[in-house]
């Protein structure tokens, strides 16, 4: 296991567990030395990982997706031998999926796009495992995904060919944005009706049992509430890892309408703006064309003194 970060250090631990040999490397040394504490074997360098590997060695790459990705791949060429594996675990597009399993055919080395989910509660949870490549190398490497999933024969899959791991979890992902957004939206419309002085935090537990809503998305909605309940301590600021404007730009490739996930997207750009211009705008042309009240700007020192 190369990456031995939130997901890669939980996933050597599950993996130890369930009575597999892992060797780790990251650029950390105190990340190897953890994963030793727990029963990894450490390994000093790239190179020193692909030397305590038997043949054929399976390499699991967990780094951020993009250059480092690339990188460590890259470096992983020279070390292996043919009939080696190379899987990737990280939240890369599956058209560079594509690209790296035609590259490393060209050295005999076959190449896993392993799209994981799970977070920080895999460890205990397991992981959703979509996974693209040769079904034969699938085969061969099935205890390791075994031990990762959830159970045996629950929440892993081949899903088809190199890049078709990376692109159902694309597609995962972007449903996941619909999903978290459609909470968001009813939550805020409840904590707005101050006249009920409505307990979002009963109510998200209410709706997880028997609720044509639950999910484990509601049941993290409870447990925040619960920690938090008028989430004072956190900003309205959501990021994005890339997957949801990759299914928003394959929509609009493949011409499959996608409002929802498309709109979850765009509510994630705008919660990153203080003081959008275009709202302003509208406020502008609302006043311009109908003399409708607007209020100034904070830094306005002249703010309504006419």
């Amino acid at each position: 296991m190369i990456g031995l970060g939130r997901m890669g250090g939980n996933m050597v631990q599950r993996l130890l567990n369930g009575g597999h040999r892992v060797v780790t490397y990251d650029r950390s040394a105190e990340a190897v030395s953890a994963s030793q504490s727990q029963g990894a074997v450490g390994a000093s360098s790239l190179e020193n990982l692909a030397r305590q590997l038997s043949q054929p060695r399976a390499v699991w790459v967990m780094v951020p997706d993009g250059q480092p990705t690339e990188d460590t791949i890259d470096s992983l060429v020279p070390l292996l031998s043919a009939g080696d594996t190379i899987l990737d675990g990280g939240n890369s597009n599956y058209k560079d999926s594509m690209r790296r399993a035609e590259k490393l055919a060209g050295h005999g080395i076959d190449f896993m796009d392993v799209g994981t989910s799970g977070g920080i509660w895999g460890l205990v949870e397991g992981y959703a495992l979509m996974i693209g490549g040769k079904k034969e190398v699938f085969q061969r490497l099935e205890p390791i995904f075994q031990t990762l999933a959830p159970a045996k024969d629950q929440g892993l899959s081949h899903v088809g060919p190199a890049g078709a791991g990376h692109f159902v979890k694309m597609i995962h992902n972007g449903v996941e944005y619909g999903m978290m957004q459609a909470y968001a939206e009813g939550f805020e419309i409840m904590e707005a009706k101050k006249e009920f002085n409505l307990d979002l935090g009963q109510i998200a537990e209410g709706w997880r049992y028997g609720s044509v809503v639950r999910s484990w998305l509601l049941d993290l909605a409870a447990a925040a509430l619960e920690e938090d309940p008028k989430l004072e301590s956190l900003e309205a600021y959501v990021d994005d890892s890339g997957e949801g404007r990759w299914t928003v730009q394959e929509s609009i490739d493949l011409a499959v309408p996608a409002p929802v996930i498309t709109l979850s997207l765009q509510q994630r750009f705008r919660s990153r703006q203080d003081g959008p211009f275009g709202a302003k705008m509208l406020a502008a042309l609302r006043n311009q064309f109908g003399g409708h009240a607007v209020r100034p700007s904070q830094n306005d020192s002249e703010g309504g003194t006419d």
